[in-house]
């Protein structure tokens, strides 16, 4: 697969992780590239926990910029869960040489690279309910390559 280069380089990526952990990342570079690739950064050096621990990462920073995570804002469960599953796929999938730019340029290059990509598994309905925001609620139009806990 042929990507576009990645907007981040290996260092970019190392410390954006680490500005999300630590939240210090600046609030308008906490982009849909950016969700995409400091989870693909976890998932590539601390697995472990993920689906337990990005929920409370995730909270923690939104609070930490001013946000909210409440019924209609901020933290989605579904969609967490959702992407990370499937960035975890798209890891095992990848050599385990290829440097963090790669991978994320690979990853931005597949169809998660689109923020629309949720819709295609879920009508809007579904996955903007409260019910989905917090908590997992299987796909309504298309089940997961790889569903959460496969």
């Amino acid at each position: 697969m042929t990507a576009e280069p990645s907007p981040y380089t290996n260092d970019d990526i190392a410390a954006l992780a680490e500005r999300l952990l630590d939240r210090t990342l600046p609030k308008e570079q906490w982009t849909h590239a950016a969700h995409l690739t400091a989870t693909l950064r976890l998932v590539r050096t601390r697995d472990t926990g993920l689906e337990r621990d990005l929920p409370g990462i995730i909270r923690a920073y939104n609070v930490s910029v001013g946000g909210v995570n409440d019924d209609q804002g901020g933290y989605h469960e579904t969609i967490t869960q959702a992407y990370l599953a499937a960035i975890r796929a798209f890891v095992a999938g990848l050599p385990d040489e290829t440097a963090d730019a790669e991978a994320a340029a690979r990853l931005l290059a597949t169809p998660m690279g689109d923020k629309a990509w949720p819709l295609t598994h879920w009508s809007r309905e579904r996955l903007f309910s409260v019910d989905a925001r917090r908590g997992w609620v299987d796909p309504d139009l298309k089940p997961l390559d790889h569903p959460p806990g496969e």
